[in-house]
């Protein structure tokens, strides 16, 4: 019984010492927030080869959806889905705004980004910039964009797929569900103008 009780007694007093370690490393000093931060600053180029940064969309909501125009499935399925919503907002949705903002700048230029959103509705605004922009756009919004090799020499990315709600502020509201019919997204986009 000793031999059994001795491990045992070892073990809880290790996770008891773990379980106040990690209290005293991840304690927030008082006066500190918790809440995370989504979004910020940025500084890129739109579809038309012009400087647009988070200043471009103050003062009305707006969304952000991290793609790039090489994907094969999920980007171009949401930005459809988008620009469906966005056309079911009629009139009323004239003030809306969604960004869709490149993760591969090395083939993304302003004139792909262009011919790319023909397709889809003028209020998407495609961006791009330098990949260090490109990097603390995706960081700032707490996203992940990871180049995967192929086979053949080239490279896809993975990305987030989330479509970020931010308000007039500039501040995350949460993500929207764009699966719904368009009609029920557009109510859901014209709440928030």
């Amino acid at each position: 019984m000793r031999r059994f009780l001795v491990p045992v007694l070892v073990a809880v007093a290790g996770l008891g010492a773990l379980a106040v370690a990690a209290l005293l490393t991840f304690a927030v000093p008082q006066g500190q927030s918790t809440a995370v931060t989504i979004g910020g600053p940025f500084s890129l180029v739109s579809q038309e080869g012009r400087p647009f940064t988070e200043k471009d969309v103050a003062g009305r909501p707006f969304l952000v959806f991290f793609g790039f125009t090489h994907c094969p499935e999920i980007c171009p399925t949401t930005l459809f889905e988008l620009s469906e919503a966005f056309r079911a907002t009629g009139n009323k949705g004239g003030n809306l705004r969604a960004l869709f903002i490149s993760v591969d700048p090395e083939r993304d230029t302003p004139e792909v980004l262009k011919q790319y959103l023909q397709s889809f509705d003028p209020r998407i605004v495609g961006l791009t910039g330098s990949e260090e922009a490109v990097k603390a756009t995706v960081r700032a919004y707490r996203a992940l964009a990871t180049r995967v090799p192929l086979k053949d020499g080239g490279y896809t990315l993975d990305h987030t797929s989330s479509v970020y709600v931010m308000d007039r502020n500039g501040r995350f509201l949460r993500t929207i569900d764009l699966k719904r019919p368009p009609e029920v997204v557009a109510k859901d986009l014209l709440a928030l103008s």
